[in-house]
């Protein structure tokens, strides 16, 4: 297998502010060149802290992260200066779920796009100005040019989206981070955009970390999803995988809890209990309180993490045991 564009090992995230709080424990994960990865779970259970980490915007004051983060060759935790600043927007760019916290509202759209494409390559200000038309032409944003000079509170919601698209993919990097991008828009939306980031990603070849609550919206845009809970990765497969062969109790849980045609006129299974508090986690399995197999080991020990293949999984007692041998399976150190 080629080497990934993005290697993620024991990444740990404490934060440090009024309490301690561990958002990230020991999440390792690999990422090949245009590959698709979800990322799945319940707020808090550190999918967009995930993502922020990879683009370096924590603050560092009140952060403390361990563990090591490369991609496309660079040590990302080691950048500095100008470094870093190229890094953001050129080779690791982001999709937020608010295009307010990625436009400025007393710049136009289309300025800020041109002064994105600026800040990384060295072009004339006519040259990046007819890039910024192409990149709005090319989320489908109709009239680009009228488009160009409004701001962000003259557009719709899908509008604002598509135009934080264009300004993420301005640059062309290799990878996206798509943190639950189309939360606030209506489902006729969402859709459009879903199957726009799908069209972009097979067109330009990028990579795409995609964070989101639906498994619905997973299953549409992922090759791979990653299923997070606590800040751990508890499951890792193929789309396939996962929505055929759920292995861990939460996994189940979210598909089971998904609203579908089996299940009109009945009541909505939901998995029981709330979240884990990140500032005091359980000694054992932190999803133990809430799981239905949950044995006395559950709550005493944590669970190491067992890979076999593509598959990876955190569980003493899983719904579908994983099947290992001395030649496929391998424990991973907690």
């Amino acid at each position: 297998m080629n080497k990934p564009l993005v290697s993620v090992r024991d990444l740990s995230v404490e934060f440090h502010g009024n309490r301690r709080a561990n958002a990230l424990d020991n999440v390792s994960f690999d990422l090949q060149a245009g590959e698709v990865l979800g990322l799945l779970g319940e707020s808090g259970s550190g999918k967009s802290v995930t993502l922020r980490t990879l683009l370096r915007l924590h603050p560092q004051r009140t952060t403390r992260i361990n563990g090591h983060i490369e991609v496309d060759g660079q040590d990302v935790l080691a950048l500095k200066g100008r470094a870093l600043e190229m890094y953001r927007g050129g080779t690791t760019s982001m999709i937020f779920q608010e295009p307010g916290l990625a436009f400025d509202p007393v710049y136009t759209v289309g300025q800020q796009i041109t002064e994105a494409i600026r800040a990384h390559e060295a072009v004339s200000q006519d040259t990046a100005m007819q890039r910024a038309l192409q990149m709005l032409d090319r989320v489908q944003i109709p009239q680009s040019r009228r488009r160009y000079d409004a701001y962000l509170h003259e557009l719709s919601g899908g509008m604002r989206q598509r135009a934080m698209i264009a300004l993420a993919l301005a640059c062309k990097p290799k990878l996206l981070l798509a943190d639950e991008p189309t939360t606030a828009l209506d489902a006729s939306v969402q859709i459009q955009i879903l199957l726009l980031l799908r069209e972009l990603q097979k067109e330009t070849g990028m990579s795409v970390i995609f964070v989101t609550h639906d498994i619905g919206a997973a299953v549409e845009v992922a090759d791979r999803i990653a299923v997070m809970y606590g800040g751990r990765i508890v499951e890792e497969n193929t789309v396939k995988g996962i929505v055929t062969t759920p292995r861990h109790p939460y996994t189940a849980g979210l598909l089971a809890s998904t609203v579908g045609h089996d299940n009109r006129g009945k009541p909505l299974p939901a998995v029981r209990g709330a979240p884990p508090n990140l500032a005091a986690l359980p000694p054992g399995c932190s999803f133990a309180p809430r799981c239905d197999n949950a044995s006395e080991r559950c709550l005493s020990e944590r669970p190491a993490i067992l890979s076999v293949g593509g598959e990876r999984l955190a569980c003493w007692n899983p719904v579908v045991p994983l099947e290992t041998s001395a030649d496929v399976g391998e424990a991973l150190a907690v």
